[in-house]
């Protein structure tokens, strides 16, 4: 769609392919994750923000990645569902399709950041619970909170940057519902393979900089909770990590596809299948996983459900 040696000033998101049926029977599904996504994790916040039970390193660290999951889903899922309200192609200016990929980008790094620092946690709770108060204390956490949320930012702002001093000259149209780095790089005229591998170089410290510290905090826990002697013991253990192991494999795993590869140019479809998990299936989840095995959370809701219902009485 544009002429050689022009660079696009507007991309074109080319969205699901399929009839228009099929595009209302999606906005449907995707409408309702998102609704379900906002008011799940809302509700983590304020139970987080409220209750005297949940004010511990963990609850801490559970708010913010809920509202990072809430970021990430709103970064995405609108201009998604849009589309696929819109007949043809969606159109986004340069500006905005800069803007989406480096909060995109950026919110997705910090919630790596902020994993990793709740295996550390869940570390020190579970191998040296005597000193868990003092290690992981209040002014600690929010640093490391602080630290999450600023790396994150810092660190996507010079990747981002590269992306868009290329020149776009092959076509505007991105084969996906937002703006893809892979399928960005597609069209550029430039020869994009040191830029490529750069880019793969970050996402494999990104990824397995947080990974490690937390393969490395279970295989640490595993070992302290195989030598509890009495099974409820290790049942109970097990519980208070297994919440933020299943955000880990499903958070890890999906990145892994998508990010640390060689070659960032992937298939559209399979870009396309691998994003949905990352923007709105994760995001739709994280509630889920982390209320219906945690007694505290779900004590914490319990309470507010009757207050609640105590003051519409009223």
């Amino acid at each position: 769609m544009l002429m050689n040696y022009s660079s696009a000033t507007e991309f074109y998101l080319l969205g699901f392919p399929g009839s228009e049926e099929l595009h209302h029977i999606l906005f449907a599904i995707f409408f309702f994750f998102y609704l379900v996504t906002l008011m799940g994790n809302t509700v983590i916040i304020m139970i987080v923000c409220v209750d005297k039970r949940l004010q511990s390193p963990m609850y801490l660290f559970l708010g913010h990645l809920s509202a990072l999951e809430i970021l990430v889903t709103t970064i995405i899922v609108p201009v998604m569902l849009w589309g696929l309200l819109l007949p043809g192609m969606q159109t986004i200016s340069l500006s905005a399709c800069v803007v989406q990929l480096f909060l995109y980008l950026a919110v997705g790094t910090t919630e790596f950041a902020l994993l990793g620092a709740m295996a550390v946690d869940r570390y020190v709770a579970v191998c040296n619970p005597l000193r868990y108060n003092i290690i992981m204390n209040r002014h600690t956490c929010n640093f490391v909170v602080l630290v999450s949320w600023v790396f994150g930012f810092l660190f996507q702002i010079w990747p981002v940057y590269v992306m868009f001093q290329l020149t776009y000259c092959k076509s505007n149209v991105v084969n996906n519902f937002f703006c893809d780095r892979g399928q960005l790089l597609k069209l550029s005229c430039n020869n994009t393979l040191f830029t490529e591998f750069i880019l793969f170089l970050m996402a494999v410290f990104v990824l397995f900089g947080s990974l490690i510290p937390t393969i490395v905090s279970y295989a640490y826990i595993i070992s302290t909770i195989l030598k509890i002697p009495s099974s409820s013991g290790r049942r109970k253990s097990f519980s208070t990590c297994a919440s933020h192991v299943t955000c880990v494999v499903i958070g890890y795993g999906s990145c892994l596809f998508l990010y640390v590869k060689p070659k960032q140019t992937q298939a559209a479809g399979y870009n396309r299948v691998v994003s949905l998990m990352v923007s709105v299936v994760t995001p739709f989840l994280n509630p889920f996983i982390f209320t219906l095995r945690n007694d505290k959370v779900i004590e914490a809701l319990r309470d507010g459900v009757k207050r609640c219902c105590q003051l519409f009485r009223n």
